[in-house]
């Protein structure tokens, strides 16, 4: 690869560490390739960017960035990046349901909002959170609570005199 090559794939590289939301470091040594083809599958219907890429051209990528000297220790090895921009958790999800079927995939580090996790804290902390559509359901549900509760007291009212009626209506026929 030549130096305008390299150049370009590290300005790619940084664009993209730029957008995310969060990106997640992976070693798949020993897959098969079937295996990594499933799992590029599923990043792609979940809006995630894989790539995999030398290791000097990330480091040299997150140079700029205050959280990559974190980064650099996990980059030995094998190493693919999961870049998520909508989603923060979407990219960890998929790696904890693929892991379920394939143990040769590890984590090697996650990175959320520039604070950097370690491969525990991505399986069981980012991969926990609300996904978009679940946080939306979540606020919706908030908004419409105490609208919920309202038209409940209004109708409150109505509804006890109704069960006064009938109630009435029972003692007079009892």
């Amino acid at each position: 690869m030549d130096r305008t090559a390299k150049a370009t794939l590290i300005s790619e590289i940084k664009d993209r560490f730029g957008r995310m939301t969060s990106a997640v470091f992976l070693d798949f040594q020993g897959m098969k390739v079937e295996d990594v083809n499933k799992l590029r599958t599923a990043f792609r219907k979940s809006g995630v960017d894989y790539r995999v890429v030398k290791n000097t051209l990330v480091k040299e990528a997150l140079k700029g960035l205050e959280w990559g000297a974190s980064v650099g220790g996990s980059l030995v090895g094998m190493t693919g990046i999961a870049w998520s921009y909508e989603d923060p958790s979407a990219a960890a999800k998929i790696v904890r349901d693929f892991r379920k079927e394939n143990e040769k995939l590890r984590v090697k580090a996650g990175v959320i909002e520039g604070q950097v996790l370690d491969s525990n804290a991505v399986e069981q902390q980012l991969a926990a959170m609300p996904g978009k559509e679940e946080l939306r359901a979540m606020f919706l549900a908030t908004l419409q609570a105490p609208l919920q509760n309202f038209v409940a007291l209004l109708n409150a009212p109505a509804q006890n005199f109704a069960y006064l009626l009938a109630a009435k209506k029972d003692k007079e026929e009892g």
